[in-house]
């Protein structure tokens, strides 16, 4: 079994063990979450986030939470903390996927006892396979640019968001182990900052030349020919191609296509909904209005009362993209054909 360290089992395997990106890059802090309570609230206060980890945490969650259940009412107990897991964070779909593999292979089992064992062969199964798809998905990315090249990023989707490598800046990570020299841009990604926090911390980690930029500045360094290329993770994709990512993806898509850039969405197919239609049907996830007035301030940045509006993502329309990279191949419009041909 492949193993990563921003997530895994604690040693008796009744406790899962994370590194708190809400601390980095200051702080480099562990955390060993028992409880479901502890769990979703890592979720929700984004200590574990991005769409691929959040499948990870959450199989991996469930199965320490059956190691805790000792109860005549096993199964059921196991099925309500599933469902509470699940829909800790309602847009991105890995992480109820994660959580629902683990459980199907949980009620499967004759007892208790065996139904454990076969939680966690299929959570490791779930780290297993991001770890490979998050290479396929780099190998792949990585055929579309050449030494020398910029790529434009948007929040985070590299090891931290998934297993290793990433998905958005996973190929610029295996470039550079390959001697390659490329560049990256990253937009700071305003509320939470997790390209400044995030992504250029892991891309300086990495080797890769990285210049970080506050959101509203893309626009004007894609206009001095700065950018060749974006790429950007995914949270939710629509059967049209239509995109679910952090807020402020889509207008980083929409000034691509003024200036004439090529727009690259990157994400394991485990990231593709095509039970859902297009981007109306996306469950886009509110959060408090605190992040925008206040939180990273000594003193509030607004007048107290002021009303906020803070989505946590947007979705990027389908004809804004070039391409969805995945770890099956690259599709390509029109969607709807491509998508499932994957």
């Amino acid at each position: 079994m492949n193993t990563i360290d921003h997530i895994r089992l604690s040693p008796a395997g009744d406790g899962l063990i994370i590194l708190d990106q809400s601390r980095l890059p200051g702080k480099a802090e562990y955390l060993e979450l028992t409880t479901l309570a502890e769990m979703t609230e890592a979720i929700q206060s984004l200590r574990v986030r991005g769409a691929p980890a959040l499948g990870i945490f959450g199989g991996f969650g469930l199965y320490v939470l059956a190691m805790r259940t000792w109860d005549r009412d096993f199964y059921e107990s196991i099925s309500r903390d599933a469902r509470v897991l699940a829909n800790a964070r309602p847009t991105a779909v890995n992480l109820s996927r994660g959580v629902n593999r683990v459980l199907a292979a949980g009620l499967e089992g004759p007892n208790p006892a065996r139904s454990r064992e076969s939680m966690l062969r299929e959570a490791r199964a779930i780290l297993d396979e991001d770890i490979a798809t998050c290479r396929a998905i780099s190998e792949q990315g990585l055929t579309l640019l050449r030494d020398g090249q910029c790529v434009l990023t948007h929040c985070n989707a590299g090891p931290l968001a998934t297993s290793k490598y990433g998905t958005a800046i996973g190929p610029l990570i295996l470039g550079a182990e390959r001697g390659m020299h490329l560049r990256a841009i990253a937009d700071e990604t305003r509320p939470l900052l997790q390209g400044a926090r995030l992504t250029s911390y892991e891309l300086c980690r990495a080797g890769v030349d990285v210049t970080l930029i506050c959101d509203s500045m893309a626009a004007w360094a894609m206009a001095q020919g700065m950018v060749d290329i974006c790429f950007v993770g995914c949270d939710r994709v629509a059967r049209n191609g239509d995109t679910a990512n952090k807020i402020g993806t889509s207008a980083v898509a929409i000034l691509a296509k003024h200036y004439g850039i090529p727009f690259y969405v990157l994400g394991p197919t485990s990231t593709l909904d095509l039970s859902c239609p297009d981007g109306e049907h996306i469950p886009i996830e509110l959060r408090d209005p605190e992040e925008i007035r206040s939180a990273w301030y000594r003193e509030p940045m607004a007048p107290e009362g002021v009303r906020c509006w803070n989505p946590a993502f947007d979705v990027t329309p389908h004809d804004l993209i070039t391409g969805i990279i995945t770890e099956r191949g690259i599709a390509r419009p029109p969607f709807e054909k491509s998508l499932p041909a994957l």
